[in-house]
């Protein structure tokens, strides 16, 4: 009797009246979704515009989703064209099934377009994005576990993964959850690439090669463990020889890389540097007239000041009767110099008469 393990779900898919909701699709979204915003926080750091990586995303999710059907469908081409098989079955990507050697060499692609017309270097793009991929990857393999597939070998283990499906040849019981295992390891690699890039300022696609090659490594020993089919050759899954050889190129870049080009890109997505000089003087050229201004308005106000002060000591210059000397002649109004007058004519017309 197992004491402890891991329930896999009853069902894969909820029904939202006639829509399904499948846990597999979700799963896969919300890995892009943090790849996207991770991805996007990097590129700023480096320099570059908020929103690129996801105007190249648009670009490099639908092939990537392409790619990696088809490296499924191809390697495992009997589960849809062999006897008593459907082959309209190969286009149903909700069912589960994306190679992620496939996703990477057609998203890659796509991603490579999405640069160029935004005349983007792609390493810089791809190393902008490497830790982002590997959270994706680690959310994405909960939809195996949705689809109770890829599992493991048998095992009792405390957190065993029990199955309880019976379709498609599968055995109820407990296995290894190996999309655990794997789920686990891309956050581990997502982590080392966010520390050696920090470390090591990896540049010019190194950090998207050691994203490859730690997850080549994990890979490596996660398949070894599933016994779902595949094919072999030399004695070893197929997945496992393509590990190998993708870790050999990863690490030959990384070596040749480094010695070609060290350090890391000055500038990310040509433009950026110029725009932001540009605002820049805009914004001085506008302090400056504020300036120009203010300083009008002060000259206007101190030569303003400069009237008053003037004006106020051309009145103080008048002489001031009650104080100065002379004060005692006093000077005739108008209307007591005509009364006098007056006087004066009354007085010669008495005389005359």
């Amino acid at each position: 009797m197992d004491l402890s393990f891991i329930p896999s779900p009853s069902r894969g898919v909820l029904y939202l009246g006639p829509i399904p909701l499948r846990g597999y699709a979700f799963c896969i979204i919300i890995g892009v979704f943090v790849a996207v915003w991770l991805g996007n926080r990097r590129w700023i750091a480096r320099g570059g515009r908020a929103g690129t990586v996801a105007d190249i995303a648009v670009w490099a999710v639908p092939f990537g989703l392409v790619g990696g059907r088809l490296y499924h469908v191809i390697t495992d081409y009997e589960l849809y064209f062999s006897e008593g098989r459907d082959w309209v079955d190969a286009f149903k990507v909700w069912e589960g099934g994306l190679g992620i050697w496939g996703a990477i060499a057609l998203g890659g692609l796509g991603a490579w377009i999405g640069c160029r017309r935004r005349g983007i270097p792609l390493p810089a793009w791809a190393d902008a994005l490497a830790p982002g991929i590997a959270l994706a990857q680690a959310l994405g393999r909960w939809g195996n576990w949705f689809n109770q597939e890829l599992y493991g070998k048998p095992t009792d283990l405390p957190w065993a993964l029990k199955i309880t499906s019976s379709t498609d040849g599968r055995v109820p019981g407990t296995y290894h959850p190996t999309f655990l295992y794997e789920s686990l390891w891309c956050l581990g690699v997502a982590l080392l690439v966010i520390w050696a890039d920090r470390r090591f300022k990896l540049g010019h696609g190194r950090a998207f090669a050691l994203y490859v090659a730690a997850y080549c490594v994990g890979r490596a020993w996660i398949e070894y463990l599933r016994v779902d089919d595949a094919h072999h050759i030399l004695g070893l899954r197929l997945n496992d020889w393509t590990a190998l050889v993708v870790f050999v190129l990863a690490v030959t870049y990384m070596v040749v890389s480094a010695k070609k080009r060290p350090g890391r890109e000055t500038v990310v997505e040509p433009g950026v540097s110029d725009g932001e000089a540009e605002t820049e003087t805009e914004t001085e050229t506008e302090a400056e007239a504020e300036n120009a201004e203010g300083k009008d308005e002060d000259k206007a106000e101190v030569e303003g000041k400069a009237d008053a002060e003037a004006s106020d000591r051309q009145e103080d210059t008048r002489p001031d009767p009650d104080s100065e000397p002379g004060a005692d002649v006093a000077v005739p109004a108008e209307d007591e110099t005509h009364a006098d007058d007056e006087a004066k004519d009354e007085a010669g017309s008495a005389k005359k008469s």
